[in-house]
């Protein structure tokens, strides 16, 4: 018998967590290209950058996760069914302001948007607790991404849906299929508490809750994540001796260069230099969207602002706070700051 994720349902919060449980208990499979075009995927899957014995199924069938593609908008100012404390992804571009909240996020992980005159996808990988941004025009062409249900050390597993590459969330790079090797643009962006942008942008466009609703909106489904010593068994991997798995990171990007630090030491040494031009600071409370059953209650933990100084001014990064696992999963080898004890 196959369970599906709790994404997929629509039932009383005890039987969703119940779901989860399942879930997550239930034997993977091994990599099985052949299973996977049954599924629908015309993925070339005689390309790929990682082994594929790595991909493990979270639940959903392919699409089973809905990404929204026609996101509907109201302005902050009228928003009266989000928190203070409750945490949007805060994307500002090309002259524009626009909030997609994670209680929306937490059920969807990817909008199909555009801000301005950019494409962009936003996505949310709930396991992962990773915010990213992606510029969705490739080689010429504007993708849609679109999510696989399968999951590589615990983080979202996406596809576009022109070419059916598989890409990995957390990083931006193309693992599966045509595109596999070749990494995505990630675009800044912050997470931070809804009143924060109600105060400086009350016209700020904020993504609206599909109608009619299609989940249980303002629920969390992960209840007590944040509490927990170590991800879902869904994650196979190696669990970071030196921290806590679950312990919050911030990693920053600057080009190529990556670093990482411990929320904790950002809250109580910020600001923080990274390198020479790359700082990191603490720019308030919010809500995790991780913890209480109601999304705008949980405990408090903290918005950063990551930035590079070139010719006297400040140029936001792209970074994300994550767990320790996902950081010591992905990039092994880099030193996080602020590491004292397990």
């Amino acid at each position: 018998m196959r369970f599906y994720s709790v994404q997929l349902s629509c039932l009383a919060p005890c039987i969703a967590l119940a779901m989860i449980v399942v879930c997550i208990l239930a034997p993977s499979a091994k990599a099985s290209p052949d299973q996977w075009r049954r599924a629908g995927f015309s993925t070339d899957f005689t390309k790929t950058s990682i082994d594929l014995n790595s991909i493990f199924s979270g639940g959903p069938p392919k699409d089973g996760i809905p990404s929204i593609d026609k996101p509907a908008f109201q302005p902050a100012s009228s928003v009266d069914w989000l928190q203070d404390r409750e945490p949007v992804i805060l994307l500002e571009m090309d002259d524009a302001v626009k909030a997609y909240p994670l209680q929306i996020l937490i059920w969807h992980e990817i909008v199909n948007d555009r801000i301005g005159a950019t494409p962009v996808s936003v996505t949310y990988c709930p396991l992962c607790n990773s915010s990213i941004v992606f510029d969705r025009r490739f080689d010429g062409d504007v993708l849609d991404f679109g999510t696989t249900g399968l999951l590589r050390n615990s983080d979202l597993v996406m596809y576009d849906r022109q070419t059916e590459t598989w890409w990995q969330q957390f990083t931006g790079e193309g693992i599966v299929g045509t595109h596999a090797g070749r990494d995505l643009k990630m675009i800044p962006s912050r997470v931070v508490a809804f009143e924060a942008v109600r105060k400086t942008h009350p016209q700020a466009a904020v993504l609206a809750r599909p109608s009619p609703p299609r989940r249980n909106y303002g629920s969390n489904p992960y209840v007590g994540y944040d509490s927990r010593s170590a991800p879902y068994p869904l994650y196979r991997g190696d669990l970071p001796d030196n921290i806590n798995p679950m312990a919050r990171v911030v990693v920053v990007r600057d080009g190529n260069q990556i670093f990482a630090a411990t929320l904790d030491h950002v809250r109580t040494a910020g600001p923080i230099s990274m390198s020479e031009n790359v700082r990191l600071s603490w720019s308030g409370e919010q809500a995790s969207i991780l913890d209480q059953r109601e999304t705008g209650s949980g405990r408090s933990i903290g918005s950063v602002e990551a930035v590079r100084t070139e010719n006297d001014r400040e140029v936001p990064l792209v970074h994300d706070v994550t767990f320790a696992f996902v950081a010591n999963a992905f990039h092994p080898d880099i030193a996080i700051l602020g590491i004292t004890s397990p």
